[in-house]
């Protein structure tokens, strides 16, 4: 039986917080593809390779919305780290099946102790 889409995005942010990389290699997709203000469409293996770190700097990731429609999620959280900074970011997924295809992250605002950081370019 096939898991809910909120379901699997909610399997993949504990994943991340247990630093179990296999079952986030196996959420996605052999074609996954990501991006960011710093990554354009990366590939599964370079994901890994500049963007996998362990989670033991995070204290906690609240997620605040998830919507699904079809295929297709967005996610908005909310990420505390152990140095007090937050930071929230929202996420566009797609499907293919019970697999994650691809990630779309878009950054949000730093603060530290709820005062606005700015980032530097």
């Amino acid at each position: 039986m096939s898991r809910s889409k909120s379901d699997l995005i909610r399997a993949l942010f504990d994943a991340y917080m247990a630093d179990d990389r296999k079952a986030v290699e196996n959420a996605f997709t052999d074609d996954f593809r990501f991006t960011t203000p710093y990554d354009d469409r990366i590939d599964k293996a370079t994901y890994f390779e500049r963007c996998w770190k362990t989670s033991d700097w995070i204290e906690r990731h609240d997620l605040e919305t998830l919507l699904v429609e079809g295929d297709q999620a967005f996610v908005t959280y909310r990420c505390t780290a152990r140095d007090s900074k937050s930071f929230r970011n929202a996420e566009f997924f797609c499907f293919e099946g019970d697999k994650i295809r691809r990630i779309d992250v878009y950054f949000g605002a730093t603060y530290q102790k709820g005062v606005f950081v700015k980032q530097q370019s």
